[in-house]
């Protein structure tokens, strides 16, 4: 039970981390990361050999990093500001935001 938890507290750290990634680059080394640490346990519980958990942690890996890659979000949307750092407003009381390439 102790491994359990210990395995379940460092997938739910990667997961966390990975949360925070915006560029594909960042999305494919997290959901990387998460895919390689999910297909182990997947592959251990099938073959229950090392074999299976090193190619169960190969293909969940490639796995995860072609999907977080993705769904990477392409742009971003940002508000606008005045010259005295006010956020700007239309007429209908709307913040006003712009699409850019995300950061």
């Amino acid at each position: 039970m102790t491994r359990f938890m210990a395995t379940a507290a460092a997938l739910s750290f990667v997961a966390l981390a990975a949360t925070a990634c915006n560029t594909p680059q960042e999305r494919a080394v997290g959901g990387g990361a998460i895919g390689a640490a999910g297909g182990a346990l997947v592959g251990q519980a099938i073959g229950g050999n090392t074999g299976a958990t090193v190619a169960g942690a190969v293909i969940g890996g490639l796995a995860g990093a072609m999907i977080g890659a993705g769904t990477a979000p392409g742009e971003c949307r940002y508000h606008r500001y005045d010259s005295r750092g006010r956020p700007m407003y239309d007429r209908n009381g709307r913040p006003v935001t712009y699409l850019a390439p995300c950061q």
